[in-house]
């Protein structure tokens, strides 16, 4: 297990580190393969954030909390990691085992566009079209699992984002589910 541990505003301590890591013990016991845990903790003002991104057996499950004190933030936020994974441990033992298929990947770009009015085919003074480039931030390409919609609905609730793309292992295409504010979620599938 690769153990990250970080602070931001703050200076870490051996015995910090040494607390976190004793307490991560406890998650290495309940996978098969837990490929690292990436563990930020930071200070703003009076609140003390503990962080804690893990990657395991192909799951990624984020937690975060923040107290008066770090010692009860790091408490907090590993008693929230392993409530959350006991919580996929019982949904994995409810649900019927699938033949494993082939890992897939797909690109990922966040695109911005440099400030203007937004139009694309905008005139310069000589009458001239001006053309607005767009620029790629990011570009980060992730692994594909094929997964249920629920198993989707599973792994969107252990990360704590707005929305998760996965590939439906029902219909071996492309989607994107998204939490909506009345706690449903919602599926955005290819028409073709």
């Amino acid at each position: 297990m690769k153990v990250t541990i970080s602070g931001r505003h703050m200076e870490m301590t051996e015995a910090l580190k040494a607390y976190i890591e004793n307490g991560l013990e406890k998650v290495k016991t309940h996978f098969d393969k837990v490929i690292d845990v990436d563990v930020v903790l930071d200070v703003e003002k009076n609140r003390h954030i503990a962080e804690v991104n893990l990657h395991a057996n192909g799951v990624r499950i984020h937690s975060r909390e923040s107290s008066a004190d770090m010692y009860a933030s790091v408490d907090a936020v590993l008693a929230k990691l392993e409530k959350q994974i006991r919580k996929y441990k019982g949904r994995i033992n409810r649900h019927q085992p699938r033949t494993e298929r082939e890992a897939q990947s797909y690109g990922h770009a966040i695109i911005s566009m440099p400030p203007g009015n937004g139009d694309s085919d905008r005139e310069v003074e000589d009458g001239t079209e001006e053309e607005i480039l767009h620029h790629v931030v990011t570009h980060e390409k992730l692994p594909m699992k094929p997964m249920t919609v629920e198993e989707a609905v599973m792994q969107l609730d252990l990360l704590e984002d707005s929305f998760l793309v996965f590939s439906n292992a029902e219909t071996s295409q492309v989607n994107v589910l998204y939490a909506r504010d009345d706690n449903k979620y919602g599926l955005i599938e290819p028409d073709f």
